[in-house]
């Protein structure tokens, strides 16, 4: 029903001519004839493709400011950004699954660039404590057919994985316009540098770290993150859990799990709602801390211009709290 619904709405929109006009969230720059157009859906995306793309294209961010990434759905202005575009970026997985059906029915040639595409995927995984909804399916790591398994999509949260990420989009923007083929390789040289120095940031608080286990009193998408520094975790749901209200026994492993280790911190990620995490807080004496998974920002952050860099810096000072 979804798809033939969107195949309807991309016709309409392409036979009335409604081509030009769409407001959506750019970078500082308007459009610029002749440059590159790109459009990302949600955040990450979108903030590692300014970075490579700074000065050569134009580039786009479909959801809003604020909005959960998890349930967001194209409008008409969405889909006609994609029509008009010229290198489309997404993240892939369950919550991006709109995507095949508009491409499958695009009618212009455009260059798709799927961020699951560049890196090692996980599964995703119910952990002890951890609820699952009734219509998760297993996720189990025994899966005897490879095309059931359910992948995490947060694939950018490991700085490794960010790399990657970037180097590919460096690649695929120098396909797409090779004129400006020296900045998108200066762009993509000086943030990998930066990226490594964040991840080196990393391992130096994991190395030098007296535990190593994670409290997350909320969603969990870090699954990437926790497995590239070998640590461990504990969280209500997993990443992309549509249901985020807890139950009693979910509460209760927690606190206790809190209280048996002596964990210090009690993360929650942005834009939740944050009455979990303060509950264990209030019942164990944990201090609460957010760690940014950069799902998506606030239109203030938006319009300040911060980025994944500045967000997964302040994340290393939080998990050095949380590990000492």
């Amino acid at each position: 029903m979804r798809k033939r619904l969107i195949a309807v709405m991309l016709s309409v929109i392409l036979c009335t001519g409604m081509l030009t006009g769409c407001g959506n969230w750019q970078t500082d720059t308007e459009n610029e004839t002749g440059k590159l157009d790109i459009v990302a859906t949600d955040f990450a995306p979108y903030d590692f493709s300014r970075r490579v793309a700074a000065g050569a294209a134009n580039v786009t961010m479909l959801l809003a400011p604020g909005e959960e990434a998890h349930s967001y759905e194209p409008t008409p202005r969405d889909m006609i950004k994609i029509q008009n575009c010229d290198v489309f970026v997404y993240t892939g997985g369950e919550s991006e699954e709109w995507v095949s059906d508009i491409l499958e029915d695009l009618e212009a040639d455009i260059m798709v660039i799927r961020l699951m595409d560049c890196v090692e995927l996980y599964e995703e995984e119910t952990v002890e404590g951890m609820e699952a909804e009734e219509h998760d399916h297993d996720h189990s790591h025994d899966h005897e057919d490879e095309e059931e398994a359910e992948y995490d999509e947060h694939v950018w949260t490991a700085p490794a994985n960010a790399i990657k990420i970037t180097q590919a989009l460096g690649e695929a923007f120098e396909r797409a316009d090779p004129s400006y083929r020296s900045v998108y390789q200066e762009n993509t040289e000086s943030y990998v540098a930066q990226l490594r120095d964040l991840d080196q940031a990393f391992w130096d608080v994991v190395d030098d770290a007296e535990r190593k286990t994670l409290i997350f009193g909320d969603r969990f998408p870090l699954r990437y993150f926790v497995e590239e520094y070998g640590l461990d975790y504990y969280a209500a749901f997993p990443g992309c859990a549509s249901d985020t209200e807890p139950s009693a026994k979910t509460v209760a492993f927690l606190i206790d799990k809190v209280k048996e280790e002596q964990i210090p911190v009690v993360f929650h990620t942005e834009l939740s709602n944050q009455q979990m995490a303060d509950t264990i807080c209030e019942d164990t004496g944990a201090v609460k801390r957010e760690f940014h998974a950069c799902h998506n920002v606030t239109k203030e952050q938006f319009e300040q211009g911060l980025g994944y860099l500045d967000f997964m810096w302040s994340n290393v000072e939080v998990l050095k709290e949380a590990l000492n």
